[in-house]
């Protein structure tokens, strides 16, 4: 019996040590496996193709798109330009990221939104929608960092920083975290929370381009990087539910454009693009073509041109040069020109080969990555892969704009309004401009109210100026408890804005706590809605 035992012993030792020796040998198999599946292997060669297939692929886009744009939607397959083209015309789909290039070059990868803006004050940039807002900022002293808030900028929250972003995921490939994050410092420039979150987005896309096969996993992932609590965010979601549960593309748009492009009245919104984009990369299945047809066939009235051209780049960024029809690409010329863009001077004039802004581009992006710990031998690059990782949430709401003309009054059901994007003339906007507060109604029904509570201890009277545009009117309703105090027209002339001094006297309710309501309506038969202009409150 002991010499069973004692060569059953023996035998366990043979073979533990022989297991031993085995995971010696294969350990160092697993663990080069396991890092294989944590990194991307491309070569300088085809991320330098696959920048200038984010470039291509933006520019065709935008062009294909164009007659869209804050158009009717196209009820045809495009494949071609609908003009003749021999080169690219500057657009600000493109010409700020240019700019951005040109101020990495300048300022290195590290760049600062305010290093950012410098080069946009330099190169005259900001044209139109909240670009053009922060250029006007930056002008008057608004530093860049704040150009793009809510404080000053009265369309934070439309797609300035969303077109302008294809770029910081072609800077940070396979690493949608890092886009993202160079994209919410950037994006400051000319825009904030679901403005910002679109650019976010967009970078994180095309960062994911480089690294991803499937478009629906492309989506997935970057939407993980908005905070849910976002209406950027639940746009996404929305999108993503529907799509999974079997919805057809046309289902997905109207669902999109019936709750959040109603929401975001401007043709130029963010959110209700942004979940087109979304859409249209998600049934695209990588094909450019496809892509770009969903963009511009997603909806009436939209920013189809720059909905093709988010779009357009994650393809870009997934298949380089050759997944852009040749015949596109050809009629380009390899060139970008342009001396003016919506009558601005461009400074300097631009005349570059697109080839040489994809190599610059690329040289930029070597840096960025080599900043962040990314590996680069010869002409490999070793890719350290990121999961997503939500951000914190930047949220604004409108409501919110007292605190900085006057926080004792509370602001309820405003409207972001439709000034600012491609439609003049639709219903007006809420935004703050100096001591000037400005609103409109997001429920025209029930109308805007600001709303103020308070212990009258005094005889005192309510003060404040109320003001019009030319050619618009709203009614003004002044409730002090359940007393109406005022009810009045509130009209501008042929020519200007008009105001009015409004006050109320308060004596009646000395000893009291009252709650004052102060209403804009705006469905008045016969005349034409406009912003309320409110300004010089006290009580006194």
């Amino acid at each position: 019996m002991q010499s069973i035992n004692i060569s059953t012993r023996v035998y366990h030792r043979r073979n533990n040590k022989a297991i031993r020796l085995l995971l010696l040998f294969i350990a160092p198999f697993f663990i080069w496996m396991q890092a294989a599946s944590q990194t991307k292997m491309l070569s300088f060669h085809d991320y330098e193709d696959r920048v200038h297939g984010v470039w291509l692929a933006q520019i065709a886009g935008t062009l294909i798109a164009w007659p869209y744009e804050h158009q009717t939607a196209s009820a045809a397959w495009l494949s071609d330009y609908p003009t003749k083209r021999t080169e690219a015309p500057v657009d600000d789909d493109w010409y700020y990221e240019m700019i951005a290039i040109r101020a990495f070059e300048k300022y290195g990868p590290g760049m600062t939104v305010e290093q950012l803006g410098k080069q946009w004050q330099e190169n005259n940039a900001g044209t139109w929608g909240s670009s053009e807002q922060a250029r006007l900022l930056m002008a008057r002293g608004v530093s860049p960092r704040d150009a793009g808030h809510p404080r000053y900028n009265k369309l934070w929250f439309s797609i300035g920083p969303q077109f302008s972003a294809d770029i910081y995921g072609a800077l940070a490939p396979g690493m949608p975290n890092l886009a993202g994050k160079i994209a919410r410092e950037l994006c400051h420039l000319n825009g904030y929370a679901e403005g910002a979150d679109g650019g976010v987005f967009i970078a994180a896309m095309v960062s994911l381009g480089f690294t991803e096969k499937d478009p629906k996993a492309i989506v997935r992932k970057a939407a993980k990087l908005i905070h849910p609590r976002s209406p950027y965010r639940q746009c996404l979601d929305l999108v993503i539910a529907m799509a999974d549960k079997g919805k057809r593309p046309q289902e997905i748009f109207d669902a999109v454009e019936d709750r959040w492009h109603i929401e975001y009245p401007a043709t130029n919104n963010a959110v209700a693009n942004g979940g087109i984009v979304a859409a249209s990369v998600w049934f695209g299945e990588g094909d450019f073509l496809k892509t770009v047809n969903l963009a511009a066939s997603a909806a009436d009235f939209t920013d189809a041109d720059c909905n093709a051209a988010n779009a357009a780049s994650v393809i870009g960024a997934m298949k380089g040069v050759k997944g852009i029809p040749a015949h596109l690409v050809a009629a380009l010329n390899d060139r970008i020109a342009g001396t003016e863009m919506g009558g601005f001077p461009l400074q300097p004039v631009v005349d570059e080969k697109i080839s040489v802004l994809s190599q610059r581009t690329a040289e930029v992006g070597k840096k960025i990555m080599q900043l962040h710990g990314v590996k680069i031998s010869g002409n490999t690059i070793r890719i350290p892969l990121q999961q997503p990782a939500t951000q914190p949430a930047e949220l604004f709401t409108l409501s919110e704009l007292t605190q900085y003309w006057n926080p004792e009054w509370k602001l309820e059901r405003a409207g972001y309004g439709g000034a600012g994007g491609g439609m003049y003339g639709i219903r007006g906007i809420t935004y703050l401009s100096g001591d000037t507060l400005i609103t409109y109604p997001r429920d025209e029904v029930r109308g805007l109210l600001l709303r103020r509570t308070l212990k009258i201890d005094k005889d005192c009277k309510l003060s404040f100026e109320a003001g019009s545009d030319a050619k618009r009117a709203w009614r003004l309703q002044v409730y002090v408890n359940n007393k109406r105090c005022i009810g009045k027209l509130i009209e501008g002339n042929d020519t200007a804005r008009q105001w009015q001094k409004i006050e109320v006297d308060l004596s009646e309710f000395k000893g009291q706590d009252i709650v004052i309501r102060i209403y804009q309506r705006v469905l008045i038969p016969g005349k034409e809605a406009g912003n309320a202009y409110w300004r010089n409150f006290s009580i006194e």
